[in-house]
């Protein structure tokens, strides 16, 4: 059996105390690239952690919620993550696009409102953008329906096409009413107002949480860490997961319990799951 890790601070061992105490009023938020799914250099190969599913499956019952919080369409989420059709996983909702987009395990269907105009007007003008900005050789960009992102891992220089980017996009962002969100060698342009804090709050508050666990890996978990935070000043216990990345430092050091990447997130849920079943 996993030990159950125990949080480095004293917020966090507070949040992780509650969720033991009342597991039934507790919402898990998980991000899914890093954190449930290892990063790879082409984002349609991604998969979930071949132990996530299981482990998923034994802790949904035991809370009130498991929300899956991803910048990806909810479908491609579902498909990515083999979430579909699991005996155990009824108590599991996949918000996708930053909570723009919700699949429900328990109806296999997704409810969406109409996209923003903005994101199919900035996707025509990109590849000459990217022409432009002489980004190189592997940088390509990633429809997710209502954003587009443009990953530069496989680039020559990753590091340099990014920076080089980060102007351009903005630019081209503004100009169609869209913001971008910077990430793992990747800039995602999407409609403002749509972020996993935002997401996050809404779900913890529809089900009337008493405790909150978020587990991310990258920049734009932030705003989720943020709405733990906001929910903890607000009477809610709370606990922050990083899924443990060099590349960004910004989210080790305000977590409560930094874990190994997906293995050590699948890790720590099959160890709530032990300790709640």
């Amino acid at each position: 059996m996993d030990p159950l890790p125990l949080p480095s601070t004293r917020a966090g061992r507070d949040g992780l105390a509650a969720l033991l105490a009342r597991p039934g009023s507790a919402v898990i938020g998980l991000d899914f690239d890093g954190t449930l799914a290892p990063i790879v250099a082409d984002p349609e190969q991604a998969r979930a952690h071949p132990e996530a599913v299981p482990a998923l499956a034994a802790l949904a019952p035991e809370v009130a919620s498991i929300a899956v919080i991803t910048g990806r369409p909810p479908e491609v989420a579902v498909r990515y993550g083999g979430f579909a059709g699991v005996p155990g996983l009824e108590r599991l909702t996949v918000l996708g696009h930053y909570g723009a987009e919700r699949w429900d395990a328990v109806t296999g269907t997704v409810t969406a409102p109409p996209p923003h105009p903005g994101v199919a007007a900035a996707r025509a003008e990109l590849p000459r953008l990217l022409e432009r900005a002489a980004a190189g050789p592997g940088t390509r960009i990633e429809e997710k329906g209502r954003a587009v992102a443009v990953h530069t891992r496989r680039a020559t220089d990753p590091q340099g096409a990014f920076e080089a980017l980060v102007g351009p996009l903005t630019d081209l962002a503004a100009r169609h009413g869209l913001i971008v969100e910077p990430g793992r060698l990747v800039l995602e342009l999407r409609p403002p107002g749509m972020d996993k804090g935002v997401a996050l709050l809404d779900h913890a508050r529809a089900v009337h949480a008493g405790c909150v666990v978020y587990a991310g890996d990258d920049l734009g978990d932030l705003p989720a860490f943020a709405a733990v935070d906001k929910l903890r000043a607000d009477g809610t216990p709370g606990l922050l997961v990083c899924s443990g990345s060099a590349e960004v430092p910004e989210l080790a050091e305000r977590a409560d319990l930094v874990v190994d990447g997906p293995q050590g997130v699948v890790a720590f849920l099959r160890a709530l799951a032990a300790q709640l079943g």
